[in-house]
């Protein structure tokens, strides 16, 4: 009876040999394999995209923060609409007084009626018929058309005023629509009569008439 043993292999038996993938052969073989090289190809790819086109939008934000690149806007000079309460009384007393001037003011009817009343006096010593006319009419009609004359002057001026103040004020300082509107109408207002009591008074237009011989 043989009683020898017979001593167990020191290394175990190899399996059988099986198939391997094509990844597993890349990782045998200490490369990487081509799925893997992809997705990394990939992802370095999206890194530096994303780190290209950050800087570019910083880069505008910081360029342009409010829109301040528009060269329309910056060199365009803001103004200031600024009204006072002085300013629109003013343009309104001028163009009331200009509207008044044309139409005939209290004090040059009360100055025309008191001359006639002098030159009814004075019509007793004169000695033509012209002279009476001039003592009766001319000298009140005169003096009508030089005191609405001197108000259409004062409209004018005050409204001149008014459209000029803001030049010698803050700058950039504009007065509302329809204040410098108001003040505008005065100065056309002030222009006529000035113009239409001129006239009149120098006799230019409706001069006196003149006695049948």
């Amino acid at each position: 009876m043989d009683t020898t043993k017979t001593s167990a292999p020191l290394t175990p038996e190899a399996d059988p040999a099986e198939p391997k993938t094509p990844a597993q052969a890349d990782r045998a073989d200490g490369s990487t394999p081509a799925a893997t090289k992809a997705d990394t190809t990939k992802a370095e790819t999206d890194v530096s995209t994303s780190d290209t086109e950050a800087p570019t939008g910083e880069a505008d934000g910081l360029d342009d923060p409010d829109g301040l690149d528009d060269p329309d806007g910056l060199d365009e000079p803001k103004e200031r609409i600024v009204g006072s309460v002085g300013a629109a009384a003013s343009a309104i007393v001028a163009a009331g007084l200009g509207l008044v001037a044309l139409s005939g003011t209290w004090v040059s009817r009360v100055i025309a009626e008191r001359q006639t009343l002098i030159g009814q006096i004075e019509s007793v010593n004169a000695t033509s018929t012209e002279a009476k006319i001039d003592a009766l009419y001319g000298d009140a009609w005169h003096l009508t058309a030089l005191v609405n004359g001197v108000v259409s002057t004062l409209a004018l001026l005050l409204a001149v005023f008014v459209l000029a103040r803001p030049a010698f004020g803050v700058p950039d300082r504009v007065l509302p629509v329809w204040i410098r509107s108001v003040a505008w109408a005065a100065v056309a207002l002030g222009a006529l009569g000035i113009l239409l009591f001129g006239s009149m008074y120098f006799d230019l237009l409706l001069p006196m008439p003149k006695a049948a011989g």
